[in-house]
């Protein structure tokens, strides 16, 4: 969905990659980081649809592999919890100096309490949001507490962490007792979300509680009830990004964007990895359109023929109410219901073919008010003047060319 792949050098000078998720007109109106969790990587099922839901709302959202993991540069078994911190820091740094600096910052699991943490050391981060995240950085340590014996032993052991041996050493269990998070967030004076879901049999609830508990105002909790700890239903990922979006919004300054070529602002973009789901910005909104499940859509948003309908219903409202004020009748409320087939004409000649059918929309009024007959056959006629009703009557022309990439 609009990603470009980057490149940017942590603190040791090794590469760590990333995709730069955009929105559909490809202008953000605010650039986010993502930590994905212990041992993830960007490219996780949360990671992509938590980052997608934000893009779909229109930010610009940086996801990358820590190091030593995924595709970054780095060997794992040589960083800490404060490396992390300073992998973002890198993040962010990167997005000032190429794009915008980046102003919200998520953390998922592990990934949630780095970015705390960094928040600190970000000074354009306005905003903090974290997912099942623990409330010490410390708690990662039950992954692998049958090694913890070994590890202070030998100073190193190898640990299964989802199925993935890795190896841990003793200086990644120091580093994490290094700081303790309720002393922290006293002084973390931004606002913060944190989500979390009831059933996480990975890092229990508890520590939602506690870090709302030592967090200040502004601070919000979201129950994401159902859900499991890696959030590997669509459903709940895409969930949590688009409240990460809407709750953001009260805190960030949107940027100025320019404008898109077309007169009415509408636009569409669609990736080939993308099925239907398509991200569009009309005007100053952001939305998206699909397609129903049974069409091999994932039910997303309307279809393009909702969309269509959605305006006329739209427009014939907007008509009747303005006309309605402009006579001072007493019009409480218009409803417009409205249908899209394709039917045959009722003069047709080879009602057989299918080609023979024409585009219909069935349009239905409801008018709430003291109106009298009258009225509402005259309202009903001006329906038929509604400018969407004129175009869709009409014959319309598409004059259609091609943009070159720049």
């Amino acid at each position: 969905m609009g990603y470009k792949k980057v490149t940017f050098k942590n603190k040791n000078n090794e590469a760590l990659y990333g995709k730069l998720e955009l929105p559909a007109n490809q202008q953000p109106h605010n650039y986010v980081i993502f930590a994905h969790c212990f041992t993830g990587s960007k490219d996780f099922l949360a990671s992509v649809d938590i980052t997608r839901a934000l893009s779909a709302e229109g930010y610009g959202v940086l996801r990358f592999d820590f190091t030593g993991l995924g595709e970054s540069e780095g060997e794992f078994s040589e960083t800490t919890f404060s490396h992390n911190i300073d992998d973002l820091v890198a993040a962010a740094n990167f997005l000032s100096e190429n794009y915008l600096a980046p102003t919200l910052l998520i953390g998922h699991s592990f990934g949630g309490i780095a970015a705390i943490y960094a928040s600190s050391k970000i000074k354009s981060i306005r905003a903090v949001a974290t997912i099942s995240s623990p409330s010490d950085p410390a708690h990662v340590k039950h992954l692998f507490k049958s090694n913890l014996q070994e590890i202070r032993a030998s100073g190193k052991a190898i640990v299964n962490v989802g199925g993935r041996d890795f190896t841990i050493k003793k200086s990644f269990l120091d580093d994490l007792n290094k700081e303790k998070y309720d002393d922290f967030l006293q002084e973390l004076k931004k606002p913060i979300l944190i989500m979390h879901s009831p059933q996480d049999s990975i890092v229990n609830i508890k520590n939602a509680e506690e870090l709302y508990v030592a967090a200040k105002h502004p601070k919000s909790f979201v129950s994401l009830d159902g859900a499991n700890h890696l959030l590997t239903e669509e459903k709940d990922a895409t969930y949590a990004g688009k409240i990460c979006a809407t709750w953001a919004k009260r805190y960030l300054k949107s940027e100025d964007v320019e404008d898109l070529k077309s007169k009415h602002q509408v636009m569409a973009s669609l990736e080939q990895s993308d099925g239907f789901t398509t991200k569009m910005k009309l005007g100053n909104h952001y939305v998206t359109a699909d397609e129903p499940k049974n069409f091999g859509g994932k039910d997303f948003g309307p279809n393009p023929y909702e969309l269509v309908s959605g305006g006329l219903s739209a427009c014939t409202a907007m008509t009747l109410q303005m006309y309605a004020k402009r006579k001072k009748w007493d019009l409480e409320k218009v409803e417009v219901h409205t249908n899209y087939h394709k039917e045959h004409a009722s003069d047709c000649e080879k009602c057989e073919d299918k080609n023979t059918k024409i585009d219909t929309f069935d349009r239905g009024i409801k008018l709430q008010g003291k109106l009298d007959e009258k009225q509402k056959e005259r309202l009903l006629q001006i329906a038929e003047k509604c400018p969407v009703h004129k175009t869709l009557a009409s014959q319309a022309r598409i004059n259609t060319w091609y943009i070159k990439s720049v």
